[in-house]
């Protein structure tokens, strides 16, 4: 798309400005405007776009409470996690101050990770989070059997020795394994943030040259040139599944951060470097998740979906068929791109408003959205005026 395109499609439908949208007032009475759009929904980030530093920005918490008021069905669609949706949700009620907030429209990356009930029974390495929270978040999911590299590592310190300045970390969240003999891996679940780079990697990367996910074990299959892949993870080697693919996030900081991206680069790094990669005709296969891709839209939607049923079922009213969701975000990279890519199994149209408090600083974006906003309440009052045009 040319810049001239790009900027047209910028201004559309309504001329409003990029740097000012029109706010409408109508839509700030506390009671449910007669004239709201019942036929719409919408897709917050979280960090960036409600909160920045922990503190509410752009006007977010009468953003979520006029689309409360109107009955408007609204989820948090967040690469972030790390935590509980009760705890995420709790958290937002207390930044917001909107009581009201419900756990079902909280999706964090990892959220989907409630759907592999095939891995349920099986052992699980979990990374990533503070301590051992993503441990309790994974059996919330119903995972039964929940390892965290600091259990491996409080076993065999070994392992990675460099990892010995932490140990009174670990010593605190590490648990006995459940066999300290030929103990299998089923499954490798990338949860949040790596928080110890150096074990985590070490472990990972021994699991996926391991045999049969056995810890500790080399595969003879590995360089087998008469394999796919080279051999390489043909021997039953545990899945590999990543929540998150942003390389970015925003903080305090001035400048953005590393997030689970950045591990999930240092590994494929490293699995090349051992393994040839690309140029030998080896891949590292893995399954990632999160904002871009299609799966989690298409998670979000179905929630979404669930989330107005509940709203006519409470409000005694029938609704028309959703047509249009607004995702709000910061990340050029992952909320526009991932509304701007996503095919709607049902017809819905998704729709991509970009936000200047968050990680993008201006300039033309990677991924071009329907509209750039300065701040959430200004992206919903140009989504409500949006709404009327059909």
């Amino acid at each position: 798309m040319s810049r001239s395109n790009a900027l047209r499609v910028l201004k559309k439908p309504s001329g409003l400005s990029l740097r000012q949208p029109c706010i409408s007032t109508r839509f700030l009475h506390s009671s449910r405007p007669l004239s709201a759009p019942q036929d719409i929904a919408f897709a917050f980030d979280i960090d960036g776009v409600l909160l920045r530093s922990s503190q509410p920005v752009g006007g977010s918490e009468n953003a979520v409470r006029q689309l409360q008021s109107a009955d408007i069905p609204f989820i948090f669609l967040t690469n972030g996690g790390g935590k509980s949706e009760l705890a995420r949700v709790k958290d937002l009620r207390s930044k917001l101050g909107i009581e009201s907030l419900r756990e079902d429209a909280i999706i964090q990356s990892h959220t989907p990770f409630r759907d592999l009930k095939h891995l349920h029974d099986k052992n699980v390495l979990v990374i990533g989070g503070d301590g051992e929270k993503c441990r309790g978040v994974a059996q919330s999911y119903g995972y039964k059997s929940v390892i965290l590299p600091a259990d491996i590592w409080a076993a065999r310190p070994d392992v990675w020795p460099f990892s010995s300045n932490f140990s009174s970390y670990y010593d605190k969240i590490a648990k006995p394994l459940p066999t300290t003999e030929n103990l299998k891996i089923d499954a490798i679940l990338v949860f949040n943030d790596p928080r110890d780079f150096g074990l985590d990697l070490a472990i990972t990367i021994d699991l996926l040259l391991s045999s049969q996910g056995v810890v500790g074990t080399l595969s003879p299959k590995n360089k087998d040139p008469s394999l796919p892949n080279r051999g390489f993870q043909q021997d039953g080697q545990p899945e590999l599944h990543f929540s998150n693919p942003d390389l970015w996030w925003a903080s305090s900081y001035p400048l953005s951060r590393l997030g689970q991206g950045a591990f999930r680069e240092a590994l494929e790094g490293v699995w090349a470097a051992i393994t040839g990669g690309a140029a030998a005709g080896v891949t590292l296969q893995k399954e990632v998740i999160g904002k871009p891709f299609q799966g989690t839209y298409e998670f979000a939607e179905k929630q979404l979906r669930r989330n107005r049923e509940r709203i006519a079922t409470e409000s005694g009213r029938s609704l028309p068929p959703l047509r249009k969701v607004y995702m709000i975000g910061d990340n050029p990279e992952s909320d526009i791109a991932g509304a701007n890519n996503y095919k709607s199994p049902h017809g819905t149209e998704w729709v991509s408003v970009l936000v200047r408090t968050g990680v993008w600083r201006g300039g033309e974006p990677a991924h071009v959205p329907k509209m750039i906003s300065k701040d959430v309440f200004a992206a919903v009052q140009w989504a409500m005026q949006d709404a009327e045009h059909k």
